[in-house]
């Protein structure tokens, strides 16, 4: 993954004091990400003080920058690189707060994400701003505490790593294509067409769609209720329906091309996969999918606006689910390839995240 920094996180001296007017915040950009270059921090370094700018390029770098924030203690931190910079400081954060780590007890900071990744499916939920002069905007409002949305995000706990979203089958698939048609198509002339919708509506009608036309669409799959609590079907409003399922008791048994979860609604770049992720406090949306590839291609504008719920599509919330396919499948957590699985176990995770909302202010 990672944060990676450009600047060295040794000691330096301690935060500057700030005008009564000016909040005090960490930004931490993952140099290895490719929005992230030397003009972009010099425009930063503009607007923050060298102290308090951050860059990563590897995992021990994260642990030593989430460190040197908790050691200061900010109150916010906003994090630039995509889905995955901020996932990992995320995990890298709460582990160092563990009961048994250094920070045991201390409170989590408030978070800002900034449009500098790949899919911003973060970026998106939290409203952020595109474009150097957008980014500037955003941290320019954060610093002067003129950012009065906030979101608790809950967070999923998958393999020991907390994340908005994970799934199995053609999600991470989709996930796999859309990387590889921006690394191996996204060049030259066609490089703003295939790094944004385009690369995914491209990866989906060349990539994955002509795949699964070839190749066997459906998995035999069992969805299986956690001991957490009770899971519900929901409606194409956002309802629970029927009786509640008991833990322990079988969601769903038959032929699935996906089997995912979230706690929020995006994937990227406006994708609502999930549109009713976070609408029920403690419980994730899960989603199961029964589609046929041209009928997904047919229907993409709506699925995309999360807003196509043929038959085929099954949606729960759920505490806690064990996914169990009967051959391995492409798995994803945060967006990120994860290799294939035939099990897991998606859960709710502890924690919870505060994110800075960056709607637009109200004169």
């Amino acid at each position: 993954m990672m944060v990676q920094p450009l600047r060295s996180v040794e000691a330096r001296s301690s935060p500057s004091v700030l005008g009564a007017t000016e909040h005090r915040l960490a930004v931490l950009l993952n140099a290895n990400a490719r929005q992230v270059d030397a003009r972009l921090v010099k425009f930063l370094s503009h607007v923050v003080p060298e102290q308090d700018l951050f860059l990563s390029r590897s995992e021990l770098d994260c642990r030593r920058i989430v460190q040197t924030i908790l050691e200061r203690d900010y109150p916010v931190v906003m994090t630039g690189g995509g889905d995955g910079t901020f996932l990992g400081v995320v995990n890298e954060m709460f582990r160092q707060m563990e009961p048994r780590g250094r920070f045991a007890g201390r409170q989590a900071p408030r978070l800002g994400v900034l449009k500098l990744g790949t899919g911003n499916g973060l970026a998106s939920y939290v409203n952020s701003s595109g474009g150097t002069e957008g980014i500037l905007q955003d941290v320019t409002r954060a610093r002067a505490g003129k950012v009065s949305g906030q979101r608790c995000m809950e967070l999923l706990m998958v393999d020991g790593t907390r994340t908005p979203f994970a799934g199995l089958g053609v999600d991470g698939k989709l996930l796999n294509d859309y990387l590889w048609v921006k690394d191996h198509l996204g060049r030259g002339l066609l490089k703003k067409l295939l790094s944004g919708p385009g690369g995914y509506f491209s990866a989906v009608a060349f990539k994955t769609v002509p795949h699964y036309l070839t190749n066997p669409t459906r998995v035999e799959c069992e969805v299986t209720n956690g001991q957490a609590g009770p899971a519900y079907r929901v409606d194409p409003d956002g309802r629970p329906v029927g009786e509640p399922f008991a833990p322990g008791a079988r969601l769903f048994k038959g032929e699935l091309i996906m089997a995912a979860a979230a706690t929020m609604p995006y994937y990227g770049y406006g994708f609502r996969m999930f549109p009713f992720a976070g609408q029920r406090p403690g419980m994730m949306q899960l989603r199961l999918g029964q589609l046929n590839p041209p009928h997904v291609l047919a229907n993409l504008p709506k699925l995309w606006a999360g807003r196509w719920f043929p038959e085929g599509l099954h949606d729960f919330y759920a505490r806690e689910v064990h996914l169990r396919f009967s051959r391995p499948m492409p798995f994803q957590i945060g967006g990120d390839a994860a290799g294939y699985r035939r099990e897991v176990t998606l859960g709710m995770a502890a924690e919870s995240v505060e994110l800075l909302d960056f709607l637009p202010s109200v004169q």
